[in-house]
């Protein structure tokens, strides 16, 4: 996914043919996107080889990694003929981040929910 998301940011223009306003709400909705899938990815990981750490540990840990990288992402913008660094866009990816983590939390480390506590007569067998 870091390949894709450097691929993409090494694009000159991304504009599309769209209404600029529909242009500019899809790039961010991508950007939140590209680092949503970033942190995923990146939680699986860590938790296929650290079962022993504390699940909000990975939480935290993928969310850091993927804004770490959207930070390098924009720095690696500014050489882009065309393109530019943006807090704005380290905000998105972050927030992206955040939501993609919390999904591969819930995913991959399935943490109990009161529901879970509280069985049904029938399974109580």
């Amino acid at each position: 996914m870091a390949a894709v998301i450097f691929s993409l940011s090494s694009i000159p223009d991304l504009r599309s043919e769209l209404p600029p306003l529909w242009d500019l709400v899809l790039r961010k909705l991508a950007h939140a996107t590209e680092y949503a899938l970033l942190a995923f990815f990146v939680l699986r990981a860590e938790a296929a080889g650290h079962h022993q750490h504390h699940p909000w540990a990975l939480l935290a840990g993928a969310w850091l990694v993927a804004t770490l990288y959207a930070i390098t992402d924009e720095w690696h913008q500014s050489f882009v003929p065309g393109r530019g660094p943006a807090v704005l866009d380290v905000i998105l990816d972050s927030s992206g981040a955040l939501l993609g983590a919390l999904a591969g939390w819930r995913v991959t480390l399935n943490p109990p929910t009161k529901q879970d506590a509280v069985k049904r007569p029938a399974e109580q067998s």
